[in-house]
């Protein structure tokens, strides 16, 4: 039950703020000493001035301009509910459970991977790259049902097919589908005896429903009028949802015909993917994963591909983390082009003043001014530009690419080494991030957010930095020096490339003197002790990515520690601490659990120098982890167990959360061999 703050008593001054919010043209401040009384922090949702972005390229604004088109599952909100663009045109599916007592209720949205308790539990299935199909299935209130889309030459067609299901009430469920225009966009929308009438910006759009007579057979509105009582504001069809019901945008179907539609849209969906071989179950995972999380964001007119629905519906409408929206670009890049520069692209352009990439950005223009995460920006933009050859998609990234690069440097830069941080005070300071400028948010900025790598290290308030000489956050910039070099050598900038190198070689000669020969590691340093740790995890693998052990030193690590069953090797790999650590029972988050942002990570790495039957073992072993619940249940986990290789076993695991499906990419990668995603050795 939420709590309600009691109200003070009702002053001058808050007569007056009342009045003035009840539309007056007023003003009235506060008496000094009334303690009761105060605004919040910020007088806007909307964070102070910041420098706007670049203005976008003229190739760029065409992405998003061949994006932001046509029918699909754009709003973040439900998954039931398709939208047609630029027009915010929007058809709602939702289902009312009947019961003759006191147990009525309606789910107007549907969101995959809720944990409530009674919460609608969703099976998604197949989503094509440009939303021509889409299928799910719902399981609620002991109702189960399943709704298809498809497109015939720009029309929308929705079939809703009730399944078996054990019933829980006399009465039969009632299926509402409702249509209105999201997110302000002018339009009306009117229901006549047989049909839904909109008038939007592009003209006018009507909607039919099988469960409707034609208007030859209707008889007036108010005879044919649904009675269903539910909580929509909008034009209704309603109806007993005892057998299909058919939706149609545009002209009147029968259901036969959104059958045929919805079977055709189907069937060259299954083509396509059969048609990539050995790698249709991880294509469509990658595609299906992709298409349900990806959203239009009306506030700055863009498509992006959020973690997933429910992360973004509890941070106000979106959020994109930093690596993990990468990530999303390199999966979305085997058939989504546009898809894949779109993420990268927006990520890079949350960029803050300071010139990072925030470790969060949600609406509002609120985001981690504190902190960034991994620095994976050159590495992803590198391997899509040469999967695609695109050479203004260099352009519009190098400069904020460089920013970030020159701002590790700057600003995390400690004896030498790189280390995590968290900025103390910031500006705009964000109030409701109670991490910012603390060891939890210097922890945070490495994106492992509970790792015992970091049990004991010790945060210093004065540099804002954990005093950590970190493997991983040095590989990964090094990495990032070296493809960035690279990115400028083919731009014809000679300068910084010469920059880039020398930094990389600079950190890279850091980086050799946390390699401990008795342990065949390179090993994190603790700086206020000057001792090496001694916990393991994926990250100290992460020097093979940077090019940086020797082939003896990662022959070492290879074979002493990746291939141990004691630590790292076994049937579900690779855990986010080694199996030996104190830390890897509790399997909750970093503290054991396998993820799929390490697993791709560390085979960039092995490409570099393992032997073809290590990277093929590893692969196998990431995609046979994958494959299990995405077959089952049609989960992509944020996150899995590493003892028993469930994802279900704990609520802190998102169910539909698209980095999981690194770990079938890595199989994909290996199976087709597209070039290194890593710079060549220097």
């Amino acid at each position: 039950m939420r709590r309600i703050a009691p109200q003070p008593p009702l002053t001058a001054v808050s007569l007056a703020v009342s009045l003035c919010f009840g539309g007056l043209a007023c003003s009235a401040q506060p008496q000094a000493g009334n303690a009761a009384f105060s605004f919040p922090a910020e007088a806007s949702r909307r964070t102070p001035e910041q420098p706007a972005p670049a203005p976008l390229s003229a190739n760029y604004r065409a992405v998003q301009q061949r994006f932001a088109q046509g029918w699909n599952t754009w709003d973040t909100n439900s998954v039931t509910t398709q939208v047609l663009l630029p027009e915010g045109l929007a058809i709602h599916v939702g289902l009312k459970h009947n019961s003759t007592v006191t147990g009525d209720s309606f789910l107007r949205d549907v969101l995959i991977g809720r944990l409530q308790p009674g919460a609608e539990q969703v099976s998604p299935g197949p989503h094509s790259w440009d939303g021509s199909y889409t299928d799910l299935r719902v399981f609620w209130e002991g109702h189960s049902w399943r709704i298809q889309s498809a497109q015939d030459a720009g029309d929308l067609v929705l079939l809703a097919t009730p399944l078996p299901s054990r019933p829980v009430s006399a009465l039969p469920p009632t299926l509402v589908v409702s249509v209105d225009f999201l997110w302000n966009r002018p339009g009306t929308t009117v229901r006549r005896a047989d049909f839904i009438e909109t008038h939007g910006a592009s003209g006018a759009v009507p909607i039919y429903c099988t469960c409707a007579p034609p208007s030859s057979q209707a008889q007036s509105s108010t005879q044919n009028k649904d009675n269903a009582d539910v909580p929509a504001a909008a034009p209704y069809f309603s109806v007993d949802f005892t057998a299909p019901v058919g939706i149609a945008s545009g002209r009147r179907r029968t259901l036969s015909e959104i059958q045929a539609i919805v079977e055709r849209r189907s069937q060259s969906y299954a083509n396509s993917v059969a048609s990539t071989g050995r790698s249709a179950p991880i294509r469509d995972a990658i595609e299906t994963t992709l298409g349900w999380d990806t959203i239009y964001d009306p506030d700055q007119d863009r498509v992006i591909s959020p973690v997933s629905r429910i992360w973004s519906v509890n941070w106000g409408g979106y959020v994109l983390f930093d690596w993990d929206t990468f990530f999303a670009a390199t999966l979305a890049s085997i058939g989504g082009r546009d898809l894949a520069y779109a993420n990268a692209m927006e990520i890079l352009r949350e960029e803050t003043p300071q010139g990072f990439v925030p470790n969060y950005a949600r609406p509002g223009g609120w985001k981690s001014f504190d902190r960034s995460e991994p620095p994976v920006g050159a590495i992803t933009v590198l391997g899509l530009y040469r999967q695609f050859h695109d050479l203004w998609f260099l352009e519009d990234a190098f400069e904020p690419l460089l920013r970030w690069n020159r701002w590790w440097n700057e600003h995390r830069h400690t004896q030498g080494y790189l280390a995590w941080g968290s900025d103390g005070d910031t500006h705009p300071a964000n109030l409701d991030d109670h991490s910012r400028g603390t060891r939890q948010g210097a922890i945070y900025e490495s994106g492992l957010d509970n790792s015992p790598m970091y049990d004991d290290a010790v945060y210093n308030p004065q540099s804002h930095l954990l005093e950590v000489a970190d493997v991983g956050l040095m590989s990964l910039y090094i990495a990032d020096c070296d493809a960035l070099a690279e990115i400028a050598d083919v731009l014809a900038k000679p300068g910084e490339a010469k920059e880039l190198r020398a930094r990389s070689a600079r950190y890279r000669a850091s980086l050799t003197t946390l390699w401990s020969e008795p342990d065949s590691a390179f090993l994190n340093k603790d700086l206020h002790t000057g001792q090496f740790s001694r916990r393991l995890s994926p990250t100290n693998f992460y020097p093979l990515l940077a090019h940086t052990a020797t082939p003896a030193q990662a022959q070492a690590m290879i074979q002493k520690h990746l291939l141990n069953p004691r630590e790292f090797w076994g049937q579900w790999v690779i855990p986010s601490i080694a199996r030996d650590d104190p830390a890897f029972p509790d399997q909750n988050y970093w503290r054991g659990r396998i993820w799929g942002p390490m697993n791709y990570l560390v085979y960039l790495g092995l490409r570099n120098y393992a032997g073809p039957d290590v990277r093929r073992q590893f692969a196998e072993k990431s995609y046979t982890l994958f494959l299990g619940e995405w077959k089952q249940n049609g989960h992509v986990h944020e996150n899995y167990n590493a003892i028993t290789g469930s994802g279900d076993d704990v609520r802190s695991s998102d169910r539909f959360y698209h980095w999981g499906a690194l770990l079938g990419y890595v199989e994909y990668l290996e199976e087709s061999g597209p070039a290194p995603l890593s710079p060549p050795a220097p």
